[in-house]
């Protein structure tokens, strides 16, 4: 993970995403053609809104790969298997304090998030795009269903760069 922010990072993900970035702290991963690929925010947006999403997708190509796979039901099963796996749901646990971790390490926190990681972690799966984001900014084996999400849309850069 990096602060460095450049100012054609900043155009890349305007054009990624469609919109300007809102308090971005850094860069948690490139695709291989060197444009983001997930960004860090801060715990809380610029105009105070908590924001507890601190791994967040720009590539378009990832989005658009994620969604596939959260419409085909792979939300639900993985979470079947949290139920019926104590191992899996253990490595599940312990990337939802790595997620909590990671963004203590961005400053203060606002009391509405204290606790709460994002996709549904520790229990559930809620959204695959956060899953992701968190094992491509903090590598693989963190999150072993994001891990898994990322092995299924593997290849997305393939094509060139997004923007």
């Amino acid at each position: 993970m990096t602060a460095d922010i450049s100012p054609a990072d900043l155009d890349a993900m305007h054009a990624q995403l469609g919109r300007p970035m809102r308090s971005v702290h850094g860069i948690g991963h490139r695709c291989p053609c060197g444009n983001p690929t997930v960004v860090i925010t801060e715990p809380q947006l610029d105009d105070g809104t908590p924001f507890p999403t601190t791994f967040y997708v720009t590539c378009p190509r990832v989005s658009s790969r994620i969604g596939t796979l959260e419409a085909s039901g792979l939300m639900k099963e993985m979470t079947d298997r949290l139920e019926s796996d104590p191992e899996l749901a253990q490595a599940y646990q312990a990337a939802h304090e790595a997620y909590l971790e990671a963004r203590a390490e961005l400053g203060d926190q606002p009391p509405q998030i204290a606790g709460i990681s994002a996709g549904g972690m520790p229990t559930r799966v809620k959204c695959l795009h956060v899953l992701v984001g968190q094992s491509l900014a903090q590598g693989p084996g963190v999150n072993p269903l994001g891990d898994e999400a990322l092995e299924a849309i593997d290849g997305w850069w393939k094509s060139g760069p997004c923007v």
